[in-house]
């Protein structure tokens, strides 16, 4: 794939950037080198190789996933204008 003046221009359009004609110019062949190295990393044999998350192999921490209140009810309901029973009361909008 080769990316011309024209698309260049067109991608900067729905991009909203300004780009001059020498900008155009520079950013085609940048795209270019780009898409053609993308292509090469296409060509690679990667059907043996498991995801992985780091090059050294780590167990990921993990917790117990638990529900709780966050033990601070008391402290967000001291932010609210008007509260009742931990709960925000807002007023009514609805008729």
């Amino acid at each position: 794939m080769s990316v011309d003046i024209k698309t260049v221009r067109r991608v900067a359009r729905l991009a909203r950037i300004a780009v001059t004609d020498e900008d155009a110019e520079r950013m085609s062949g940048e795209l270019n080198r780009i898409l053609g190295f993308v292509e090469q990393l296409n060509e690679v044999d990667v059907s043996g190789v498991e995801p992985m998350t780091s090059v050294i192999p780590i167990e990921m921490k993990k917790r117990q996933d638990v529900v709780s209140d966050g033990d601070k009810p008391g402290d967000i309901i001291a932010n609210a204008p008007a509260a009742a029973e931990n709960f925000f009361l807002v007023p009514k909008v609805v008729e």
